[in-house]
């Protein structure tokens, strides 16, 4: 146990040490390192041991079932600029530079995310550019396609999000967004993609398999 006043690990440390590469369910063409319970998640973040773990963590529905989609259709990105908005372990942003993206950039506002992302991105092979920001409340990006995993779990998040989803679809950003259909999620917004079967961690599901969805915004192709 971290004695009071001792820092915080080293991230990129820490998770090398204590969470194991494993494929990931209904993904197996991607590992990522992903906590166990006993990886003590709560020393990296500064959390008691009770708190629930942290999103990058663990492959959540939302971002496995847009992974599994850029994979099986890769001409998606192809060539493309792709942002990852909430990025967590990296799962998107890998699918789509192993899809054949000319550019990826994942965005998270957790610090520990970014070291993650690092780590995930080199066990896959894959380039990825890491940026530890909240930019939803700026301009939209310079990027071809959004991608966005699960980030309607909290009504005041999902508010902040759809604005910006609506300003990049106005630049010309075409918006894909996976999710198992979460309670903030404003579904008369969007169009139905495709729908698979994934495991999902988020939200006490404990790994449990799912159908998640892959959404448009209502206009896009």
């Amino acid at each position: 146990m971290k004695r009071p006043g001792m820092p915080n690990p080293d991230p990129a440390a820490f998770i090398k040490a204590n969470l194991p590469i494993s494929p990931v369910p209904a993904i197996p063409e991607i590992c990522l390192h992903t906590a166990g319970p006993a990886s003590g998640l709560w020393r990296l973040s500064g959390r008691r041991e009770a708190d629930p773990p942290p999103y990058w963590a663990y492959p959540w529905a939302g971002g496995a079932v847009l992974a599994r989609h850029l994979l099986d259709r890769p001409e998606i990105v192809v060539g493309r600029r792709v942002l990852d908005l909430g990025a967590g372990s990296g799962l998107v942003a890998i699918a789509a530079a192993k899809a054949g993206a000319a550019t990826v950039t994942a965005v998270d506002i957790d610090a520990n995310a970014i070291a993650a992302i690092g780590l995930n991105a080199a066990t896959n092979g894959v380039n990825i550019v890491a940026v530890a920001a909240d930019i939803i409340g700026d301009s939209p990006p310079e990027t071809d396609l959004l991608v966005v995993g699960d980030l309607f779990y909290d009504p005041g998040l999902a508010l902040r999000v759809m604005a910006f989803l609506r300003r990049c679809q106005a630049r010309g950003i075409e918006v894909l967004i996976g999710d198992p259909e979460r309670a903030y999620l404003p579904q008369d917004e969007f169009r139905r993609i495709a729908t698979h079967a994934v495991a999902d961690f988020g939200a006490g599901k404990g790994g449990k398999t799912v159908q998640a969805v892959v959404f448009s915004l209502s206009g896009n192709s």
